[in-house]
């Protein structure tokens, strides 16, 4: 099918917008003084790119002779980075109210969702780099935007492990070339990638070691605490929302299409992978004392939950034929767990976020200290009732995103016949209850740490849409659920 300019406008909508959106922004912000209205610019771009998202016709083929597509799993992910990006911006317009840089935060944070979402749409290795890394620089600047000490640390810890898991994957692309002759990822799988030797095995080695710094799988975990500790606490939640699910994408992709043939190499590497994620994330968040680094090991944990999808897809995978249905049943249920964890911790963060503006405010050190949430639902009530259901959906509780996905997760691994898995996940969730009940004892059965204060409106405003997005996806999640099994389908056809 031939598309003309108007077929690509539809299609690609979304990303022309919040790119034209940026670069306008950078010409406004020279010659404004007051760019307050630069957030509102901002939300209005995101909330009419998420109607383009969501409109956008799954059914017209491959774009740019055949290097990036749009269908049901490019628009699921591009659904959840518009969102995540959404929700940021809303607790921008506190954050960075009145600030004379705020222009630069959110053109970088739109040029990162642009860059997510053509590592969703990619189909090539290519320009799935290229997405990468306009996401990555972007994101490494966000990380430093205060200009603070923990802030540079934690920009430049990320550059560091970012540079290198991008030099990995991208030389595990070149041998891929190199053995195929085509970064397509459909002609990569065509060219019988598995009889090639042992030149593909160090290629797969290279592909899962950046792939794993991305997603922050252990023992590439490294970068993320520090980060996400030393992080602005919005850009952190743009992180480990939005960032890291765009590792999972790539993933899916290169490792689903390209080297499907592979899949007893990465099932066999990736089970490994998930039980010690997991349980190290679990394990080491119990002795934190910073809730934002303990929501840091817990999103290390939650990587280790998603990435079960990898192994239930190549143990379906038997002798080179696809159960089919075991395999779209694993993947969209790391799909559903995907979607409800970029709005729990996007929403978990935010709150953090609160906590630590009222430390601040009265002179306290450490804004980041479990002690600071003693109270805090008399303190603050709406964040800490909106803290206290993230925290549930991230514990599993029903009727929650968190639960939905965690049992349909957990599911998928007993049908494909992962019973250890199984287990391990469901002692690993349970395990996780421990520090995510201590702090909502912090907030409801602890004195108060200081007197009530007002909560920034932009602030709640995000808390409150992270808020129904979890109930909702909790309470009605059919819709989601039938979306996740069309986009695991365009996978595994």
């Amino acid at each position: 099918m031939t598309l003309g300019f108007g077929d690509y406008l539809s299609l690609l909508g979304a990303e022309a917008l919040l790119t034209g959106l940026a670069l306008l922004m950078i010409l406004i912000g020279l010659f404004m003084k007051n760019k307050n209205l630069m957030g509102y610019l901002s939300l209005a771009g995101l909330v009419v790119s998420l109607y383009l998202v969501m409109g956008a016709d799954m059914t017209k083929g491959a774009l740019f002779y055949g290097t990036m597509e749009v269908d049901a799993l490019s628009q699921f992910f591009k659904l959840v980075f518009v969102a995540v990006a959404l929700i940021v911006v809303m607790a921008g317009l506190s954050r960075y109210k009145d600030s004379p840089a705020q222009d630069e935060f959110y053109v970088l944070l739109l040029l990162a969702t642009v860059g997510m979402m053509v590592v969703a749409s990619s189909m090539d290795l290519v320009t799935l780099f290229i997405g990468f890394e306009l996401a990555s620089l972007s994101t490494y600047a966000m990380a430093a935007f205060d200009k603070e000490k923990k802030n540079l640390e934690a920009a430049m810890k990320y550059f560091i492990f970012g540079s290198v898991s991008s030099a990995m994957m991208l030389f595990g692309f070149s041998l891929l070339y190199g053995l195929t002759g085509t970064t397509r990822l459909a002609e990569i799988a065509a060219a019988s990638v598995a009889s090639m030797g042992p030149a593909t095995l160090v290629a797969l080695l290279f592909v899962v070691a950046g792939f794993g710094f991305k997603m922050a799988l252990v023992p590439f975990h490294m970068w993320a605490p520090d980060t996400y500790e030393g992080a602005p606490t919005i850009v952190t939640a743009f992180l480990a929302a939005g960032s890291k699910k765009m590792g999972f994408v790539a993933a899916f992709k290169v490792l689903f299409i390209a080297l499907i043939a592979l899949s007893f190499e990465w099932y066999m590497a990736f089970a490994i992978l998930v039980a010690i994620t997991m349980t190290l994330g679990n394990i080491v968040a119990i002795w934190q004392k910073s809730v934002k680094r303990m929501l840091a090991y817990s999103s290390v944990a939650y990587a280790g939950y998603i990435a079960i999808a990898f192994v239930v897809v190549g143990a379906a995978n038997n002798g080179g034929v696809l159960d089919l249905s075991v395999a779209q049943n694993g993947l969209a249920s790391g799909l559903m767990l995907i979607l409800g964890h970029a709005f729990m911790k996007t929403g978990a963060f935010i709150a953090a976020a609160v906590v630590g503006y009222m430390a601040l405010s009265e002179g306290r050190k450490n804004p980041d200290d479990l002690e600071h949430y003693a109270g805090l639902g008399r303190r603050a009530p709406i964040t800490a009732f909106c803290m206290l259901i993230f925290l549930f959906s991230l514990s599993g509780i029903p009727p929650t995103a968190g639960f939905i996905g965690k049992f349909m997760l957990w599911g998928s691994a007993i049908d494909s016949g992962l019973v250890w898995l199984a287990v391990l996940f469901a002692l690993n969730s349970a395990l996780s209850l421990y520090y995510y009940l201590r702090v909502i004892m912090y907030m409801y059965v602890r004195e108060p740490a200081g007197a009530k204060i007002a909560e920034p409106r932009g602030y709640v405003l995000a808390m409150v849409v992270a808020l129904a997005a979890v109930v909702y996806i909790g309470l009605f999640p059919q819709a989601f659920v039938d979306f996740a099994y069309s986009a695991a389908a365009v996978l595994l056809h």
